[in-house]
């Protein structure tokens, strides 16, 4: 009962610092991370405890699902070269520095050392998109960011799970051996995954009920995850594929009310997640401490900066070489990649604040031995894995804005064009089809006239829009348009709200038309974006 009692009293408090990060313009995983350390530290029962065997299984599926789910694959696929350098390459030369550097200061032995190299070497997707998305980055880093955070879960935790099987069976680690059995669990994981896709996509488009359907999306990651991590392949991949599949598939599978519906689902789910683990990463703080208390304070936390200045340097370093020097190394792959801009360069190598999947990966290395004693520096990792979140999300997190800023970079708007360009041809294609049914006697021609003209004021609106955005000039009437159709749906909205008020219409009326507004809304927040 304690259990669920703290988990709901959590819930609330990421819900309250979710509210309160909003309004001082902080990232929120920032703001857990520091709330959770402060909870941590006060009075009260013991912080909450994780079973190490269920928090992979429970926290990666339903993270990377939906971020798999929603990338483009057009910008993932044309932007592989650099995206494979950051999710293969740094990971394999991260866990190796920060193993070294972790053996060396602690003295935890190699196989330990490597599996917090690899607990520590994939960014945080959430993270970083919560903040790059925020701050409108050029569309093309955006893709790189979120492309490397899809891949390289896999690259370190098939490298995590080789470094604590050897601690387990007291054999030493082998990079080459890892390389050799990282290719053989992707593949596998690959192969799983596009079957799990195409049996989830050959069942949705049988279906028309938004709640099954969503029931059956959220079982989906399981389906792929758990299989393939009991056939030892990659349960990492086989969810990203899968989501990556159906991704691209679901605009001809789901229906309107699907999709809707599904992507609120996904949004509430992400944030709990997000928000329980970044908040438990600092509640788990006071009890390792406690464990490691014949070591200084000052020695650890010497300890932990050395760690996340190597982890942060080797990704600087790492991001600089491989965007301008092994270039001709890359082959067909990277032979249409554009050279980036150094700016931009600088910005992705910054970008990465670890999190969720390096907290979730520490929390699961086993308690024990097979002969029953305590697992060789796993109260050390789990402190040097908080120190190395707390530093790139605090320093890394809040400084990103700033460091944007200065080096003025902006989103390139190429989302935006692409999409205008898209509603027009919709709009037009509309249009000739309006025009077709004009000799069909079943086709009142009042009722043509009407649609026609509501196609024809969006398409003059749309091209308006892309002639003052391409003279770069202002667009006072596109505003003014926007503000005032806002007015009116809410006094729409205030207008039925007193119908129902006076009891001529009914709540399910109501909600009917409310639902009309809503989407209206939405259409007006999306252009607004623009």
């Amino acid at each position: 009962m304690y259990q669920v009692e703290t988990v709901v009293a959590l819930l609330i408090v990421v819900a309250a610092l979710a509210i309160v990060a909003k309004r001082v313009a902080v990232p929120y995983p920032v703001m857990l991370v520091v709330a959770g350390l402060a909870l941590g530290f006060l009075p009260g029962p013991p912080p909450l405890k994780l079973n190490p065997e269920t928090v992979l299984l429970l926290v990666l599926p339903p993270l990377l699902y939906p971020a798999a789910l929603f990338t483009s694959w057009r910008d993932f696929r044309a932007n592989i070269a650099p995206i494979l350098w950051l999710a293969i390459g740094l990971v394999l030369v991260t866990i190796l520095a920060v193993g070294v550097v972790a053996h060396a200061l602690g003295g935890v032995p190699w196989a330990a050392a490597f599996a917090l190299g690899a607990i520590i070497s994939p960014p945080d997707a959430v993270a970083a998109t919560a903040i790059s998305r925020r701050l409108r980055l050029p569309s093309r880093i955006v893709t790189i960011l979120e492309g490397e955070s899809l891949v390289n879960d896999a690259t370190a935790l098939v490298a995590f799970r080789f470094a604590v099987a050897a601690v387990l069976i007291g054999s030493s680690f082998s990079f080459g051996a890892a390389g050799l059995r990282f290719l053989g669990v992707a593949s596998g994981g690959i192969g799983f995954g596009l079957l799990i896709g195409w049996i989830a996509y050959h069942v949705q488009r049988r279906l028309d009920d938004p709640p099954i359907q969503i029931t059956i999306s959220l079982l989906t990651p399981f389906a792929a995850y758990i299989p393939a991590d009991r056939l030892h392949v990659s349960g990492v991949l086989a969810v990203v594929t899968a989501g990556l599949f159906l991704g691209w598939h679901s605009p001809r599978t789901l229906t309107s009310r699907t999709r809707l519906y599904g992507q609120i689902f996904w949004e509430m789910v992400v944030f709990l997640l997000n928000g329980l683990v970044f908040v438990m990463i600092g509640l788990q703080l006071r009890g390792i401490l406690g464990r490691l208390a014949d070591q200084s304070a000052l020695t650890l936390i010497t300890q932990g900066i050395l760690l996340s200045a190597t982890a942060i340097v080797v990704r600087m370093l790492w991001v600089f070489s491989s965007s301008y020097l092994p270039r001709p190394l890359s082959g067909s792959l990277c032979q249409h990649c554009p050279t980036p801009p150094w700016r931009h360069t600088l910005i992705v190598g910054w970008t990465g604040m670890r999190g969720v999947v390096s907290l979730a990966a520490a929390l699961a290395i086993p308690l024990t031995l097979p002969d029953g004693s305590p697992f060789p520096g796993r109260d050390y990792i789990l402190f040097a894995t908080f120190c190395i979140i707390f530093a790139t999300l605090v320093l890394q997190g809040l400084s990103l804005p700033t460091l944007i800023r200065a080096l003025r970079v902006e989103d390139d708007g190429a989302a935006e064009i692409e999409e205008r360009a898209a509603r027009i041809k919709a709009n037009e294609a509309a249009l000739a089809y309006l025009e077709e049914l004009k000799g069909n006697a079943e086709v009142p021609l009042e009722v043509l006239a009407r649609l026609r003209a509501e196609y024809d004021d969006r398409l003059r609106q749309l091209e308006a829009f892309a002639r003052s955005s391409t003279d770069g000039g202002p667009r006072p009437s596109t505003r003014l348009y926007q503000r005032l159709e806002q007015e009116a749906l809410t006094v729409e909205r205030r207008t039925i709200i007193q119908l129902r008020d006076e009891y001529v219409i009914n709540d399910e009326v109501l909600r009917r038309i409310q639902r009309d507004l809503d989407l209206a809304e939405a259409r007006l927040r999306g252009s607004r974006a623009d």
